[in-house]
């Protein structure tokens, strides 16, 4: 699965952090990074509730 953030529409809720602090962080400008762009299948239940909790929708992913 492969995950983009859309960092011109994020807000920095961190909402996502929650969901998987593992593959989402917040850096110094309170926007969200990830810690790798492709991950495991096994992560996609995180994966798909950092996007649901994004209150900007900053958060897409492909199977």
């Amino acid at each position: 699965m492969t995950i983009r953030v859309d960092r011109d529409v994020c807000q920095g809720y961190g909402n996502c952090v929650l969901a998987d602090p593992e593959i989402f962080d917040v850096d110094d400008d309170g926007l969200v990074v990830l810690s790798r762009a492709t991950v495991a299948d096994e992560r996609l239940p995180a994966v798909r509730r950092a996007e649901y909790d994004c209150p900007s929708k900053a958060i897409h992913f492909t199977e």
